[in-house]
């Protein structure tokens, strides 16, 4: 079974101005429309069978609606896997978890950029002692600010797994947007670490992705494409081009995260 770690699907009545948001930000072309239906039309297209949707509040305001939101396209649609959210400034975040787990969710999402703190926020301190034993986060770093001014760093990063070893994260964008060297100075042989492919082959070059591919572990790689920035066909066959890995290695990699998340094929 493959998956894709790494999606966004935004609510029909604020898909368009997601998307358009995402445009100014990253300028680019956003491939997809931001709904459900297109996302699940282009995995399919791909041969991917699952994706994580990722929803991250950018207010306290939100977490409800967004992880209202995560459980309802888990719950309506197969393929899904919902990654829910919280954010610091959130006053009852324990009720929150205890919500979340109810609702099957396996995951939080942190985008320290869009959600508007930095990383090493103390407030989150209690949140990852908490949340650790039942939830795998997918943490956004990296940034095109300097390092001192970056609202997430692969720095601040191994702070936390040094902290919490039994937290179970998965970094994306190989460790670092526009952070790759750092992330391969930082970023080495954590117990509960797992790197995610999404929104790097459009700026590396082949060496530097190699470099990045073998610092980790083959067992630590998931395949994700920040959809709907970039689709997953076209993700797929770049980062089968630009890699040098084998079909095994990469079908390794893209069922990865049902190990990881304990969903397995039901063949």
């Amino acid at each position: 079974m493959f998956f894709d770690i790494h999606t966004h699907a935004f609510h029909p009545k604020i898909a368009s101005k997601a998307v358009t948001h995402l445009n100014e930000v990253y300028h680019l072309d956003c491939c997809g429309d931001g709904t459900i239906e297109h996302l699940l039309e282009r995995e399919k297209a791909a041969g991917i069978d699952k994706c994580v949707v990722l929803c991250a509040a950018t207010a306290p305001a939100q977490v409800i609606p967004a992880n209202n939101y995560a459980m309802k396209l888990q719950r309506e649609h197969e393929e899904v896997i919902g990654f829910g959210t919280l954010h610091p400034a959130y006053v009852d975040w324990e009720d929150e978890l205890e919500r979340m787990k109810a609702g099957g969710l396996r995951g939080i999402k942190l985008h320290p950029d869009f959600q508007g703190f930095p990383l090493n926020d103390r407030r989150l301190l209690p949140i990852f002692e908490a949340a650790q034993d039942d939830f795998v986060f997918e943490i956004h770093i990296g940034s095109d600010d300097p390092l001192e001014k970056a609202p997430s760093s692969p720095f601040m990063l191994a702070d936390i797994l040094h902290s919490f070893p039994r937290l179970r994260v998965i970094c994306a964008h190989f460790g670092g947007y526009q952070m790759w060297d750092y992330s391969l100075e930082a970023l080495g042989d954590f117990e509960n670490l797992w790197i995610d492919t999404s929104s790097t082959t459009p700026y590396v070059t082949p060496s530097l992705l190699q470099r990045l591919l073998h610092h980790h572990a083959l067992e630590r790689l998931l395949f994700g494409t920040d959809w709907p920035l970039y689709d997953p066909a076209a993700e797929l066959e770049r980062l089968r081009e630009m890699s040098g890995l084998s079909d095994s290695e990469l079908e390794y990699i893209l069922s990865n995260a049902g190990r990881l998340l304990g969903i397995h094929d039901k063949a």
